[in-house]
C-alpha cells in the first residue's frame, strides 16, 4: 500500500500526537486522531502558558540535532499558519561549573557551533541583575532559544493537520489498541476502527491504555508558579530570557507573556507520583511552596515569594530520562512515543516528524538510536 493512502490512527492528539497527525497528513496520509478531551487541554502536559524552547542541551549533546529538526519544523508550522508559536528571547543556562551538566551544555555548543555568549558574574548582574549567581557557578545565554506557547502549538498543529484532511475526534477516549492481520483495531465506546498503522501518544495514560509491557512510565505531578517581580523592568524589558538552573538545583523560569509575572518550575528531581491520572490531585498544599521561596531567596532575590497562580500538571518519566520512540514488539505498525520526562515539548515536532516515518514506512528521518526504545533501554 502506497504511502498516501496509508490509514494511520493517532491516539492522544497532545503535545506529541498533533505533532504528529500533522506530519503524518502533510505526508499523504489518511489520519484519524482520537483525544479523551480535545487539542489543547491542560488535562495533562502540556498546559502552563509556556515551554522553554533551547538549542543547547545539558542532558545529552546527541539531543542537538534534533532540536535543530525541531527548530526547522517550529518555522514551517508558524509559516504554514500565520500564528507565532514561540518568542525566541534567549535562555540562559546557569549552574556549578563542577556539575556535568553545564559541561555538557558547553560540550554541545562547541560541538554543534550554537549561537551562544559566556557570562561572568560581573556581566550577568549588569545585564541581568535579577538573578544571582554563586561562587563556581557558569552562565551560558544560548540566543536560540526562548518561550513556546504551548496549548496553542498543539491546537495549531492539530487545526493544521484537519485543514490536509485529518479527521480528528474530540472527546473520545480509546479503551483498546489491538494488533489485526494487516493492521491495527482501535476500539472507542463508539465502535471498532481498522488502521493500517497507529501512533499511541496517550502521555500519562499510557500505562492503562498499554499495560502488560516490558517496561513502565512513572506518572509524576508538577507544579508551576507564578510570581511578580518588585523590578519589572528587569524581567520586561528588550531583553527577557528563560532560564535555567542546572544540577543540583533544577528549576526554570520563563517571564510571562502578560508582562505582569514569572513561571517557576521544579525539574524532574523534584516531582511527586501523581498516582491515578484520572483522579490528579490539583490542590497545592503550603508545604509543597517552601522549596519556591527557598529557590527566590537564594537565586532570584527579585521576586516576592507568594505566588498569585498555581497550576499542577502531569508528565510521563522513563527510569533512564529518555523518551520510549518506536514500535511496539511483535506490533510493528504500532508505534509509540511515551515518556519524554520533561524534555518533550521543544522536541516535539521532531518527534512528530519520526513518528510519522515510522508509521508510514519504518525509518527514522533523524536517528534516534541513543535514546530509548519500546523493546530496550539506552545505554
Amino acid at each position: 500500500m502506497s504511502t498516501a493512502k496509508k490509514r494511520v490512527a493517532v491516539v492522544g492528539v497532545g503535545t506529541m500526537g498533533s505533532q504528529a497527525a500533522w506530519r503524518l497528513a502533510a505526508r499523504g496520509a489518511e489520519v484519524v486522531g482520537y483525544d479523551r478531551f480535545a487539542p489543547g487541554h491542560d488535562r495533562s502536559a502540556a498546559g502552563g502558558e509556556s515551554r522553554v524552547f533551547r538549542s543547547a542541551h545539558f542532558e545529552d549533546s546527541r539531543y542537538v540535532p534534533l532540536l535543530k529538526h525541531a527548530d526547522s519544523l517550529w518555522e514551517q508550522l508558524q509559516q504554514e499558519t500565520g500564528r507565532e508559536l514561540r518568542r525566541l528571547t534567549g535562555c540562559l543556562l546557569m549552574g556549578p561549573t563542577e556539575q556535568q551538566q553545564m559541561a555538557t551544555v558547553l560540550e554541545s555548543i562547541a560541538e554543534h557551533g550554537l549561537d551562544h555568549e559566556v557570562l561572568d558574574a560581573e556581566l550577568l548582574a549588569k545585564r541581568f541583575p535579577q538573578y544571582r549567581l554563586e561562587d563556581g557557578d557558569a552562565a551560558v545565554l544560548d540566543r536560540r532559544a526562548g518561550l513556546i506557547r504551548p496549548e496553542l502549538t498543539v491546537q495549531t498543529a492539530a487545526r493544521r493537520a484537519e485543514q490536509l484532511g485529518a479527521v480528528i475526534h474530540r472527546y473520545t477516549p480509546v479503551r483498546e489498541i489491538t494488533p489485526v492481520s494487516g493492521g491495527v483495531e482501535v476500539r472507542t465506546d463508539a465502535g471498532s476502527e481498522r488502521f493500517d498503522a497507529a501512533v499511541v501518544t496517550p502521555g500519562p495514560w499510557v500505562n492503562d491504555l498499554l499495560p502488560g509491557l516490558p517496561w513502565e512510565v512513572e506518572i509524576r505531578r508538577l507544579i508551576s508558579a507564578w510570581f511578580v517581580p518588585t523590578t519589572p523592568g528587569a524581567w520586561f524589558g528588550e531583553e527577557r530570557p528563560a532560564f535555567i538552573r542546572t544540577a543540583p538545583t533544577h528549576c526554570y523560569g520563563l517571564p510571562s507573556p502578560d508582562g505582569v509575572s514569572v513561571k517557576l518550575g521544579l525539574s524532574q528531581y523534584l516531582h511527586k507520583p501523581a498516582g491515578d491520572p484520572n483522579a490528579l490531585d490539583r490542590t497545592v498544599q503550603p508545604g509543597e511552596l517552601e522549596i519556591y521561596a527557598e529557590l527566590i531567596g537564594r537565586y532570584l532575590p527579585d521576586l516576592h515569594p507568594d505566588p498569585t497562580r498555581l497550576s499542577v500538571f502531569m508528565e510521563g518519566y522513563t527510569e533512564s530520562s529518555r523518551p520510549l520512540v518506536g514500535p511496539l514488539p511483535g506490533a510493528e505498525n504500532i508505534v509509540v512515543l511515551a515518556g519524554f520526562s520533561g524534555h518533550g515539548f521543544k522536541l516535539s515536532p521532531a518527534f512528530g516528524d519520526i513518528a510519522a516515518g515510522l508509521a508510514l514506512d519504518g525509518t527514522s528521518p533523524q536517528p534516534i538510536d541513543f535514546i530509548s526504545t519500546v523493546d530496550r533501554t539506552a545505554a
